[in-house]
């Protein structure tokens, strides 16, 4: 991963599987720049074109422009490390 390049994490307040897994990454130190969908419209045609479509959070875009739907921290790290 380029230095300075963080995972963004699109997400929204009462999206439980949201606060658990940013929470997850918290703890464990893994960094990353979040999107609150509620508060951003504007990112929502993004998490579109990453879900095919579908709004479905928490997505995790990486700097290599994959991403990753729900996922646990372990993928999250493993995808990270691949970087």
């Amino acid at each position: 991963m380029k230095p300075g390049s963080l995972p963004v994490v699109y997400s929204a307040p009462w999206c439980g599987y949201c606060t658990r897994l940013k929470s997850q990454m918290d703890r464990e130190g893994v960094a990353y720049d979040e999107v609150d969908v509620d508060q951003v419209p504007d990112a929502l045609p993004k998490l579109e074109e990453l879900n095919g479509g579908q709004w479905i959070i928490p997505t995790v875009e990486f700097p290599d422009g994959s991403a990753l739907v729900n996922p646990s921290l372990a993928a999250v790290v493993a995808k990270l490390n691949q970087q």
